[in-house]
C-alpha cells in the first residue's frame, strides 16, 4: 500500500511540502488540511495542476480540535504540521493517539521539548515524531552534520542563513516569508550554542559580522534563536563549538535593537488612554502588516563553514547555497527550501528509516544523505575545501 499523507496547514510552507510529496513520494494521497476550506482548495488545485494530476485533497480542520483533527487524520499513514509552532506538542498527543507519525516546522526549542518529552509514549504507540524539519532550525543543521561528517575530528561549525528581498526596500531591506510573531522570537530569545565543548546561551541581535558572498557583495550576520534548537545538546562530543546566525542586509540588526532595547517586544500589558494591550501584541498586529506590504520575490543565502582534521591533515570547508524564488512553480526559495526539507524527513519516516520514538532532527537522517536528496530537487550546492 502507497503511503497516505496529511498536511496540517495549507498556507505556503504547506504548499510546497504537498508538491515534493507528490513529485518524489509515489504517495497513494495527500490531504491538505486548513481551517479554511478555501486555502485547502487553491493549495491543492496548484499542486495538482502543478503536476497534472489528482493527488492532493481539500479538506477542513481545526487543529485545536482533538475530534475535529483525529478526523483529520483517519486513514493517515503520515502527517506533516505546517501550523505555528507553539500549536505542534497538542497536535502531537492527536497523532500518537491515532497511531500517525509526524513531523514539523519547529521555530522554538522549548516548545520542540515538549514534543520530544512524548519519546515513551510514542514508542508505545508505534509512531516516529521529528520535529524542527524546516530550513533553520532543519536545512541548516543537516548541512552542519554534513560538514561534520566529512571531518575524521570536528573543531567547528558555523551556520548562517537569511531569506532576503531581491530588490531591498530601506529601512529594514526586509521581505516578511513567515509569521511576525516567529520573527520576534528569533530576535528576542537567547540563542543556544556550543562552546568549547559546553551548552551556553548567548543574547541575540548581537555578535555582528560581515559576510561576503561572491556575486552578491557584503551582508551582516548576527545571533538569533532557534536555528540551531537540539543540535548543540545532540552535537557534544562530536564538534567542539557549533552555532548559527542570521543573515541579513547590512544595518538591519542595529534598526531591529532598537525595538527589542525600547521594550516593544515586552508581554507586558501597558495601559495607554484607557486602552490595555501589550507592546508585543501592538508590534505584531501593526509592525507585520506594514512588513508584509513588501512585495517582491525571494532568495536564500545560506553558508556553512566547519573547521577539523581529515587523514591528519587540517581542513575547512565552506558550503554555500544561494537559491531564487522558482520561475517555473512560482515557489519562493522560502517555500521550497523549508517545504522540501519537511517533505524529505516526512518520506524517510514513511519509508521506516526513523523508527518509533520521539526524535531530535539531527538524529532522524545524517547530513549525507539529506545533503543528496536537496540535490535531487535542483538545489545548488557550492562546496569548498
Amino acid at each position: 500500500m502507497k503511503t497516505q499523507y496529511a498536511i496540517l496547514g495549507s498556507g505556503m510552507q504547506g504548499t510546497a511540502a504537498a508538491y515534493d510529496l507528490a513529485k518524489f513520494a509515489d504517495a497513494g494521497g495527500i490531504r491538505l488540511g486548513d481551517r479554511d476550506l478555501g486555502q485547502a482548495q487553491k493549495a491543492a488545485d496548484r499542486v495538482n495542476g502543478l503536476l497534472d494530476m489528482a493527488i492532493c485533497h481539500p479538506m477542513v480542520v481545526d487543529a485545536l480540535n482533538p475530534e475535529s483533527l483525529a478526523n483529520f487524520l483517519d486513514g493517515i499513514d503520515t502527517l506533516l504540521s505546517c501550523v505555528p509552532y507553539w500549536m505542534h506538542p497538542k497536535i502531537a498527543e492527536v497523532a500518537i493517539a491515532e497511531r500517525v507519525n509526524m513531523c514539523d516546522l519547529g521555530g522554538n526549542t522549548e516548545v520542540t521539548e515538549e514534543t520530544l518529552a512524548m519519546d515513551k509514549n510514542a514508542k508505545q504507540h508505534g509512531v516516529a515524531l521529528v520535529p524542527d524539519c524546516g530550513l533553520a532550525p532543519g536545512l541548516v543543521n543537516s548541512l552542519g552534520l554534513y560538514i561534520i561528517e566529512s571531518f575524521d575530528v570536528a573543531d567547528s561549525v558555523k551556520v548562517y542563513c537569511g531569506v532576503l528581498p531581491q530588490h531591498p526596500v530601506p529601512p529594514f531591506n526586509y521581505k516578511l516569508t513567515f509569521n511576525v510573531e516567529g520573527l520576534v522570537t528569533e530576535y528576542d530569545h537567547r540563542a543556544i550554542v556550543l562552546r568549547d565543548g559546553e551548552v551556553t546561551t548567548v543574547e541575540t541581535l548581537a555578535e555582528l559580522e560581515t559576510l561576503h558572498f561572491d556575486g552578491f557583495g557584503e551582508m551582516e550576520a548576527f545571533t538569533t534563536s532557534g536555528g540551531t534548537s537540539t543540535a548543540p545538546y545532540t552535537l557534544r562530543g562530536r564538534v567542539t563549538n557549533y552555532e548559527y546566525k542570521t543573515i541579513r542586509f547590512p544595518g538591519h540588526a542595529a534598526l531591529m535593537r532598537v525595538f527589542k532595547d525600547f521594550g516593544f517586544w515586552s508581554p507586558t500589558p501597558i495601559t495607554v488612554q484607557g486602552a490595555t494591550v501589550s507592546p508585543l501584541d501592538f508590534f505584531c498586529a501593526h509592525f507585520g502588516p506594514k512588513l508584509a506590504e513588501f512585495v517582491d520575490e525571494d532568495q536564500c543565502l545560506i553558508r556553512a563553514v566547519g573547521t577539523g582534521t581529515k587523514n591528519g591533515e587540517n581542513l575547512r570547508i565552506v558550503v554555500d547555497i544561494w537559491d531564487k524564488q522558482c520561475p517555473e512553480t512560482g515557489f519562493t526559495s522560502m517555500e521550497r527550501l523549508t517545504g522540501f526539507s519537511l517533505s524529505i524527513i516526512a518520506q524517510a519516516i514513511s519509508a521506516g528509516q526513523v523508527g518509533p520514538g520521539a526524535h531530535r532532527y539531527e538524529l532522524a537522517m545524517t547530513g549525507t544523505e539529506f545533503v543528496a536528496r536537496l540535490r535531487e530537487r535542483g538545489i545548488q550546492l557550492v562546496e569548498t575545501r
